[in-house]
């Protein structure tokens, strides 16, 4: 569960450092909203430090589902566009797929 957690935490973090840079060179925001981005993108990467895992790439890949997932809510809570049905099949098979990661024996 705390996993689950810090992921969460790591994929918010991820995606309001990213479209920060979205907002600044496509939305022309104002550079300002590099600053709070670049905090955001360094929260991020000391966050998935925290992930109980021997390896890093491992906890990188397991993260993927749980950043999939993340995006398509952002999409739909910040941007308004519904994720369709080729969306959350995508979604289902990458959390699908970080579970594996997890809960695989070692």
């Amino acid at each position: 569960m705390k996993s689950i957690l810090i992921y969460g935490a790591a994929a918010l973090a991820e995606i309001a450092g990213c479209f920060s840079f979205w907002a600044w060179l496509r939305l022309e925001k104002s550079s300002l909203w590099l600053i709070p981005g670049m905090v955001s993108l360094a929260a991020f990467a000391w966050l998935l430090t925290l992930i109980d895992s021997s390896a890093a790439g491992r906890a990188y890949a397991a993260y993927g589902g749980i950043y999939i997932t993340a995006s398509l809510m952002w999409l739909w809570a910040a941007e308004g566009v519904s994720p369709d049905r080729w969306d959350l099949t995508g979604a289902a098979i990458a959390v699908a797929g970080a579970i594996v990661i997890l809960a695989g024996p070692r």
